[in-house]
């Protein structure tokens, strides 16, 4: 084995090392769940106004995500830096908030100086230590036990295997949460209306169909050739049919002419209504955009035309606008 391989080698065993200890450190902390996990998840659904989370340093940036998972969960939720919070911000927490404190080992400073402040407000305590008998946890209403046997760090010294444990203790709380809710996806979705997820979710038809002069179609006295003029013009594939009074008659696709032409049928002079097909699927404008995805993969069609009342037609939708959307 070569010098550069063998290094190889060590540096994956230490990468190993540390997951290894992480899981082990994490499956104590699972049997570590018990009537207090509970009491404070109670505490939380009980809550009127925000749980307010709390920590310094590391913690601090574990207490910003686990604040971020709550609040997007269905838990109204903030992150307080313990160090503003003697400085005015802890005005941001009222009596009908729930305080989370995080340390690993109970004793910071800065939460230890608002601690009586907090405690005057009457609020609950949550507090996640990795010293049950510290100061901060025996001021706690509920205090959940994070502690680890070791942390990653050889020298003990690095926040790692702690954080860890504090961090998925956080999701266990948040998912708790959610389920005891009812939180739903789309619930989901009306907090990140930005991501994947929230369009797919929250993305109506008429926010994506073709409508106006931008709809591909055709009168029932039409033409085949009309029909495929019409479809080389607007480019998605498909042209609809149509009556005098705008009700759908019919659609007439890219895989239709396909078959008139192995069938050797007459693309010039036949009329449209002679080889359209009638029994097509449509969808309301109000459907969601996800709904028409599912309805195309599940009839293998690539677009869709769009009704309205009467069967009127109000628009076409086409695969690539759910792609463009970012529906798919």
């Amino acid at each position: 084995m070569s010098k550069d391989q063998s290094e190889a080698t060590r540096l994956c065993d230490l990468g190993r090392a540390v997951v290894d200890l992480e899981m082990k450190a994490i499956g104590e902390a699972r049997e570590r769940i018990d009537e207090r996990f509970a009491d404070a998840c109670h505490h939380m659904l009980a809550c009127k106004g925000r749980v307010v989370v709390l920590g310094m340093g590391k913690s601090g940036h574990i207490g910003g995500k686990i604040a971020a998972t709550l609040a997007s969960t269905g838990t109204p939720s903030f992150f307080v830096h313990p160090g503003e919070a003697s400085h005015g911000d802890l005005g941001m927490i009222v009596p009908s908030d729930v305080v989370m404190a995080i340390s690993n080992s109970g004793e910071t400073e800065e939460l230890l100086t608002i601690l009586p402040l907090i405690k005057r407000l009457g609020v609950p305590l949550i507090t996640l230590t990795g010293n049950p008998g510290s100061t901060l946890a025996r001021a706690a209403t509920v205090n959940l036990h994070v502690g680890v046997q070791q942390e990653a760090c050889p020298l003990g010294l690095a926040p790692t295997a702690s954080t860890t444990v504090t961090l998925v203790i956080g999701d266990a709380l948040a998912i708790a949460l959610l389920e005891s809710k009812g939180f739903t996806a789309d619930d989901f979705a009306r907090s990140h209306p930005g991501g994947r997820l929230g369009r797919r979710l929250l993305l109506l038809i008429r926010d994506v169909m073709h409508t106006g002069d931008r709809i591909p179609k055709v009168s029932t006295t039409a033409s085949v050739r009309d029909a495929l003029l019409e479809m080389t013009e607007m480019g998605l594939g498909i042209t609809t049919v149509v009556d005098d009074k705008g009700v759908l008659q019919g659609v007439f696709t890219d895989g239709d002419l396909r078959r008139m032409l192995d069938a050797r049928a007459d693309v010039h002079d036949s009329l449209i209504v002679d080889v359209m097909v009638r029994d097509c699927k449509t969808v309301s404008a109000d459907l969601l955009a996800a709904e028409a995805l599912q309805i195309m993969e599940r009839y293998k069609v690539n677009a869709l035309p769009v009704l309205g009342e009467d069967a009127r037609l109000v628009g076409v939708l086409n695969m690539h606008d759910l792609l463009r959307a970012g529906v798919v």
